[in-house]
């Protein structure tokens, strides 16, 4: 057989396997309709589809098409229950209609604050003998919809521990083609306890009943761009105005603003984000990566100069219903590299920098980097129903779900000025444990976790809370 007949045999073999396949069926999106908003704007719960007026989908594709539709709406944070049906469909023509069924969440939360002033619940009960002293008390109130364009105003009066009064709105659409947000922001707070030192990798307080020991003054504003519906761009600018009493300076910490009793400053940051997760309080799919870049200081006169940039890498892989494995990765890296006053040089220890089995401690630094993995395991999928009960509608049924997660994680952070008396510093962190995580309605999560780290001893627990919508 010579090459022309191999080349023809192939060529027609390929051609009936063309031909044995059945043609792609498409069909077009006609009109999109809403229904059961009795706050939000129709044209922001459209804005938020993927699908759009005009459209053509593959009809295999089109129920999962619905569904991640679904989830980007449930994303929002706006509604506790979304539907997407199809209405009428014009088989001849190939074109169907999409209706949209929502039931609105509450968007008013006055929010009694009763709650521990240190970084976790393991830290209030065993290094603070859980002093009732250490508890902040107030009230926060969150308007998460104020003109139906999904707009939160919050507000906040605390007491206790930490005096702190702020007020912030962000209306995340100013231009018709919703793509540019605002934000504002103001707080102002007060201790009369201030985390002067880092000792033995262990925060280290002092009290003064009669003074004030450190006030903090900022405010800011933020400026989005949104043209994808995944991909936000952010810039932020503030202006911070810190001061501590003369004791702190004098006879605690002379490097705590490394020089003087005061510290303002204005920063510029900028701030990429690609969110393609399926559940944001707790994805089963999808990925998240955060870039930003910040500078301290904007002017040679002002008390702090520094310059960072880091990054936030989450990924979620759904092996089968039940199965599913998180994994994530972030660092930090400053770019200017001289010391830095030691209230600016946290790392790792503070809000989600943290590394599990090391609840315990800080770790101080310019730089550092983690990573964290858990493998999740479905139990429960199930749903409460209260009936007659429970006299509001929206809180009849009340579905939860159930995770066992086996974590492991690791992380290193780089102290070159602060390190002495810190033995954590410079060295990797190894921690590891299991994890109960119960998922409530859609965006409730609560955890239970049983860590232990490389320094050995016994294992402990540690509890976690989000209300998570970030």
């Amino acid at each position: 057989m010579n090459v022309r007949a191999i080349v023809l045999f192939f060529f027609l073999l390929s051609l009936c396997r063309l031909q044995a396949q059945p043609p792609a069926v498409f069909v077009v999106i006609g009109d999109i309709s809403v229904t059961g908003n009795e706050k939000t704007k129709s044209s922001l719960i459209l804005r938020e589809l993927f699908i759009q007026s005009g459209d053509s989908l593959l009809v295999p594709e089109l129920a999962s098409e619905l569904e991640y539709n679904r989830l980007q709406l449930m994303n929002t944070g706006l509604f506790l229950q979304v539907e997407l049906n199809i209405g009428d469909w014009d088989v001849e023509a190939r074109r169907l209609d999409i209706q949209v069924k929502v039931v609105e969440a509450w968007y008013i939360y006055p929010i009694p604050i009763f709650e521990l002033a240190d970084r976790n619940f393991n830290t209030w009960w065993k290094d603070f003998d859980h002093s009732l002293r250490r508890i902040n008390y107030g009230l926060r109130f969150y308007h998460n919809n104020l003109t139906g364009r999904r707009d939160v105003l919050k507000g906040v009066a605390q007491f206790g521990f930490t005096n702190k009064y702020e007020m912030v709105y962000r209306l995340p659409f100013i231009d018709k083609k919703q793509q540019w947000g605002l934000s504002f922001g103001i707080s102002y707070a007060r201790n009369k306890e201030i985390n002067y030192l880092t000792l033995e990798d262990h925060q280290q307080f002092f009290r003064s009943s009669d003074h004030v020991l450190l006030r903090q003054f900022r405010v800011g504003a933020s400026a989005t761009l949104r043209r994808k519906r995944q991909v936000t761009h952010t810039w932020e600018l503030n202006h911070r105005r810190n001061r501590i009493e003369e004791t702190v300076q004098r006879d605690l910490n002379p490097d705590y603003f490394l020089d003087g009793l005061q510290q303002i400053y204005s920063s510029f940051s900028y701030e990429f984000t690609a969110d393609t997760r399926d559940i944001r309080p707790y994805p089963l799919h999808g990925g998240f990566l955060q870039l930003r870049a910040q500078k301290d200081g904007l002017g040679s006169w002002e008390d702090v100069n520094a310059l960072n940039v880091s990054a936030l890498f989450k990924k979620y892989l759904l092996f089968s219903r039940r199965w599913s494995i998180e994994l994530i990765g972030a660092g930090r890296l400053a770019l200017i590299r001289e010391a830095q006053p030691f209230a600016n040089s946290q790392a790792l220890g503070y809000g989600i920098h943290y590394i599990r089995g090391y609840e315990f401690y800080v770790i101080d630094g310019l730089d550092y980097m983690y990573g964290k993995t858990s493998l999740r395991i479905q139990l429960l999928d199930r749903a409460v129903f209260f009936g007659d009960l429970v006299p509001f509608p929206k809180l009849k049924k009340i579905p939860y779900r159930l995770y066992l997660a086996l974590n492991n994680d690791m992380g290193f952070a780089n102290n070159p000025f602060y390190s002495a008396g810190n033995p954590l510093a410079n060295n990797l962190l190894w921690g590891y444990g299991l994890g109960l995580d119960l998922v409530v309605l859609y965006n409730k999560v609560f955890r239970l976790e049983f860590s232990r780290n490389r320094l050995g001893g016994k294992w402990r627990i540690f509890t976690l809370g989000s209300s998570a919508l970030e």
